[in-house]
């Protein structure tokens, strides 16, 4: 399955980023529009959320979006990844599992939820599978993962559970990443300054070219996921025995649980500004009237956001184009005013987000093309 996903995801690279443009600026900037001539607040968190689901939907899925609109009802697909999520969670932080393990035994609250809401994914997800069968040799537009995935033969739990870590891995990491960067940038002037100076420097469109030259923008998200990776803890489970670099033991059955946002606060990694926002600790060298930056090449098992070794995050590269893209299109054509100016708290469920959410107000840039 890992060895197929290799070889489709290339393809679906090249659909992807024109299935982001369209939604960059037919949805979400349309959005933004609109809520800059009546001056209403709205959930930044929020919007950002149900936009990456909707990119997660139409590239790997094939099927329609949602509602923009924070205010909107989600989806019954979408409340019930939300719940699963937020229990999974609970039960990766218990202290005590047998107290998880309990309830579910005798189905009660929190993991009679869970049960009821993984349920109701399994039901979405196989009904979108039915319907993508039916259709997949009527239609020649099967360019989405999911299609390319069925096509391949793959058994229909195969592909469900497929989808599922699709839909998991995409959700919610990258809106959580770009919302926490909206809230620091509104904290350190100069480097939102710097950043909106270099977006609008790209004269020729934000493409798949030009957002590499955006050195500073993906120093501002490195920094940020320094900080607050949108998966905060991630553990792994041996298949056999084996042994860590420094010796440990580890049994077949074990798991072993690395932590993201501990690694990214350690003195000994990243110094005794550890706590400081501060995206210029990402180039080899730094000048505040430079226009390129060059950016470190950070160990991966040091800064172990996209995992590192056999295992990492075979999504990379497009969730950088994604954030890159979506940061970039929304700074060079509006300010991002959030409402409230106390420290937004960090909450580490399965994937991060900001508790409460971040309410904003948006105004046009001068002379925004």
């Amino acid at each position: 399955m890992v060895r197929k996903i290799h070889i489709l995801l290339p393809n679906i690279s090249l659909i992807y980023v024109d299935v982001l443009r369209k939604e960059v600026e037919d949805e979400l900037l349309c959005f933004l529009d609109a809520a800059s001539q009546d001056s209403q607040p709205f959930d930044l968190q929020e919007l950002l959320r149900r936009f990456t689901f909707n990119i997660v939907c139409i590239v790997f899925l094939g099927i329609d979006r949602c509602s923009l609109n924070p205010s909107s009802p989600v989806s019954e697909f979408d409340r019930a990844f939300q719940t699963a999520a937020a229990v999974s969670a609970e039960r990766g932080s218990a202290p005590l599992s047998f107290v998880w393990k309990l309830k579910r035994l005798v189905g009660f609250g929190s993991e009679k939820d869970l049960r009821n809401a993984v349920q109701k994914v399994h039901s979405c997800v196989n009904e979108i599978i039915r319907e993508k069968k039916k259709n997949i040799n009527s239609n020649n537009n099967n360019n989405d993962f999911l299609s390319r995935l069925i096509v391949a033969g793959e058994s229909d739990e195969a592909v469900r559970d497929m989808v599922i870590s699709v839909v998991m891995a995409g959700r919610d990491t990258t809106s959580a990443v770009t919302t926490r960067l909206f809230s620091l940038i509104s904290c350190h002037k100069t480097t939102k300054c710097e950043l909106v100076n270099e977006i609008r420097s790209v004269k020729d469109g934000f493409g798949y070219e030009s957002l590499k030259r955006l050195s500073l923008l993906k120093a501002c998200l490195c920094e940020v996921m320094r900080l607050y990776p949108p998966v905060p803890w991630d553990s792994k489970h041996a298949l056999t025995d084996d042994r860590l670099p420094d010796g440990t033991a580890v049994r077949a059955g074990d798991r072993v649980t690395y932590f993201p946002y501990g690694m990214g606060r350690m003195e000994e990694l990243w110094g005794k500004d550890w706590d400081e926002f501060k995206p210029n600790r990402w180039f080899e060298s730094y000048e505040h009237n430079k226009t390129c930056r060059v950016l470190k090449k950070v160990n991966p098992f040091k800064f172990p956001v996209f995992q590192a070794g056999p295992r990492v995050c075979l999504g990379e590269e497009m969730a950088y184009v994604q954030m890159k893209y979506v940061v970039a299109s929304m700074l060079n054509r509006f300010h991002i005013e959030p409402i409230s100016t106390d420290k937004p708290v960090f909450v580490p469920m399965l994937t991060a987000h900001m508790d409460g959410g971040m309410q904003v107000r948006v105004r046009r840039r001068d002379g925004s093309r």
